[in-house]
């Protein structure tokens, strides 16, 4: 049995080049992991506001906090019911921040007239707590609708604090209102 060195070094020769060729994908798949990071980094960001967020209304023994990056609806326990807050199209202001508060009940029964206070402001860089100096207040009230409702929205003006340093917005001391007195 006679062993052709040279078949073998040329066998050897085209495996190499064949290593060697361009192949159409790599670019392809290499803007797809650049893609794929991108994704994971800013589900990363997400989970880590929403960690925040829960973790700020699990110590709230009074309403619930949003944080605007958080992109996600809060469970609130009040007395006009089980409620779902949320916010919605932040935008700069020339004073500071603008946003649509919703809150709608979970149980599909009316939503009750109720007064609310409005906080926000900044959160601490290291701890993730609010900085309650330098915070903002207003107060609520839902508008009496003739017809039944389950949602209520608020156009809210956050006066005082730039979108870029907004960090939370804290919905509290939610008051039912009194149903009005039917004269007969």
């Amino acid at each position: 049995m006679t062993i052709s060195y040279r078949k073998i070094c040329m066998f050897g020769v085209l495996i190499l080049l064949a290593g060697c060729t361009q192949n159409r994908e790599v670019p392809k798949l290499k803007s797809q992991v650049v893609e794929l990071k991108q994704m994971l980094g800013t589900l990363a960001d997400q989970a880590f506001i929403l960690e925040r967020q829960n973790r700020l209304n699990q110590n709230a023994s009074d309403g619930v906090y949003l944080l605007p990056n958080a992109n996600n609806a809060a469970r609130l326990n009040s007395d006009v019911g089980e409620l779902s807050v949320s916010l919605n199209n932040l935008k700069s202001e020339a004073d500071g921040s603008q946003a649509m508060l919703y809150v709608r009940t979970l149980s599909g029964k009316s939503l009750r007239g109720f007064t609310a206070t409005l906080e926000w402001g900044q959160l601490d860089t290291t701890t993730g707590m609010p900085l309650k100096k330098g915070s903002q207040s207003q107060q609520l009230q839902s508008r009496s609708a003739l017809l039944p409702k389950t949602e209520q929205v608020f156009e809210l003006r956050l006066s005082g604090v730039p979108l870029e340093q907004l960090g939370y917005i804290h919905l509290h001391n939610i008051i039912p209102l009194s149903a009005p007195t039917v004269i007969q």
